[in-house]
């Protein structure tokens, strides 16, 4: 017995348009009946199509302002019958239901009305119910029901029937059933999400995520691994709704990488040219200078060892300068919001160099979710979008900072934020001139971003480290004195820290001793 089906009759209601009148034209020229509601079945018509309206196979009119056209048992009997069943054959006939072939839905457009920040009665509205009951319907049939959810699908349904004279195989409708089902689920995850946050609902007791394969992998962060990249429909402007100029495809690890590139130089929007370079998602470089090209040049310096074969991420629309002095050395990716033509035909000549634009920058302070993966589970928390302005940092120390060293040490603080636990970062002038990541004692990270100052220091010809006279933030409390001692002895004159160790007292006197000016956030920035 044959596992392929004919295609006869097709129910065809979209709210995405796209594409449809041509499909719905490659339809008929095969002899299937097309059946369509409301504002599809007018543009099938003005199209020259012969469509059968709903209305007139269910014998009710749409009603309720269109909530009610399609939950029938002419419309989902056509679906869920199973044919050459019996029973089922005479339940049909008896109620003069007819089969249905293929569903094409793809929703009414509730992502998208969030997205455009629509209230809370308009969001209600532009939630499908007919649609995902008719989809789930046509999926669980797959046996004998084709159904189609992406717009992307319909070239390959008629590439399918081409090669199948006019008929599907069972394996095709197993895959179209497995994507209408996730399409379901995603927008059931879209709607209980939003209606969470609109409800203030932080931890509902059921949480769901979806994404849609953007691209599939060569490998995650090992080529032993199998990995995909989803994009989750928020919009948010970054690595995921990012246009690729150049370059072969994004591997996992540019990909994260790249995006905590571009969050963090996000930190300072439009306030100055920034530029942030990350390697291994720590940033190994960030400033902000009078042009692009002074930004990149100072972050540059921090770390040039690590700067190597790293993302660069920039704040402004990429100038030709700037391009040609990032070109000298091998960089993976670089992302902007913008690129001129001039720097595009400088990056032209470097073939592995992925460039990517955005449109904006992404907001920092969005009330976004994050969540990873843990065994048998996963977490779910808001973004760390703390920031902290001058009004908010407490002077404990008996010398309060001066205005530059307020400034750099915002400026450091905003960095901190970005860089793995347990954090230290120098920074001078508005640029970092020393990184320390993510090791098991805060101590440690003091004093390895002290040593990479001090290499920098020999590699530029410097007569000293350009920690002498830095200022310093650590993304948590120091429990200890020993690394304020540290800070005092690599030359940072201020301290930027949140406070709330047991020894604070001891931290603070060791500042003073030492003459360094500390101030409290009261805030932290883990970041593991």
């Amino acid at each position: 017995m044959t596992d392929l089906v004919a295609l006869r009759r097709a129910l065809i209601s979209v709210s995405d348009k796209t594409c449809v009148v041509e499909f719905a034209r490659a339809l008929a020229a095969r002899g299937v009946e097309l059946l369509s509601t409301g504002g599809t079945s007018a543009l099938l018509r003005e199209a020259g199509l012969t469509v059968r309206d709903v209305a007139d196979v269910t014998g009710f009119p749409e009603m309720m302002d269109g909530r009610v056209k399609t939950l029938h048992p002419a419309v989902h009997g056509g679906l869920l019958a199973l044919r050459g069943n019996a029973e089922h054959q005479a339940a049909m006939a008896d109620h003069g239901i007819d089969p249905i072939d293929l569903l094409v839905v793809n929703l009414y457009p509730f992502e998208a009305t969030v997205a455009k920040g629509a209230d809370y009665d308009t969001c209600i509205e532009n939630i499908d119910i007919g649609g995902p009951a008719m989809i789930r319907a046509a999926a669980k049939n797959h046996l004998f029901v084709n159904v189609v959810v992406d717009v992307e699908d319909y070239a390959a349904l008629l590439a399918e029937l081409d090669a199948h004279d006019d008929r599907t195989s069972l394996a095709f409708r197993q895959r179209l059933a497995q994507a209408a089902y996730a399409r379901t689920a995603a927008y059931d995850a879209a709607v209980s999400t939003w209606m969470a946050a609109a409800i203030g609902e932080g931890a509902p007791r059921r949480r769901a995520f979806a994404g849609t394969l953007a691209q599939t992998l060569r490998y995650g962060e090992n080529p032993h691994q199998s990995a995909a990249f989803y994009t989750d429909g928020s919009g948010r402007a970054g690595v995921a709704t990012a246009k690729q100029w150049q370059g072969k495809e994004l591997s996992y690890n540019n990909i994260n990488d790249t995006d905590a590139a571009f969050e963090l130089v996000a930190e300072f929007g439009g306030e100055a040219p920034a530029c942030a370079i990350i390697k291994h998602a720590n940033p190994c470089g960030v400033a902000t200078g009078a042009t692009l090209l002074e930004a990149y040049t100072r972050a540059y310096d921090c770390d040039r060892t690590s700067a190597f074969g790293g993302i660069v991420a920039l704040n402004r629309p990429l100038d030709a300068a700037t391009a040609e002095e990032i070109a000298k050395i091998f960089t993976e990716v670089v992302i902007a919001p913008g690129a001129d033509a001039a720097a595009m035909q400088v990056f032209a000549a470097k073939k592995n160099l992925r460039l990517l634009t955005t449109d904006a920058l992404p907001d920092p302070a969005a009330p976004i979710l994050t969540f990873r993966q843990v065994g048998g589970g996963f977490l779910v928390q808001g973004k760390d979008n703390g920031r902290i302005a001058m009004p908010d940092l407490k002077v404990v120390t008996k010398r309060a900072p001066t205005e530059a060293e307020l400034a750099d040490m915002l400026f450091a603080w905003r960095v901190a934020k970005h860089v793995k636990s347990n954090a230290i970062v120098y920074v001078k002038d508005g640029a970092t001139v020393g990184v320390g990541a993510g090791q098991m004692s805060r101590v440690d990270s003091t004093r390895i971003a002290a040593r990479k100052a001090e290499d920098m220091a020999e590699a530029l010809g410097l007569a000293e480290p350009l920690t002498r006279g830095c200022v310093a933030a650590s993304d948590a409390f120091f429990p200890f004195a020993d690394g304020v001692e540290v800070l005092a002895d690599v030359g940072a004159t201020a301290v930027i820290q949140p406070g709330g160790s047991m020894r604070d007292a001891e931290v603070i006197a060791a500042a003073d001793a030492a003459g360094l000016a500390m101030v409290f956030t009261s805030m932290r920035h883990f970041r593991h």
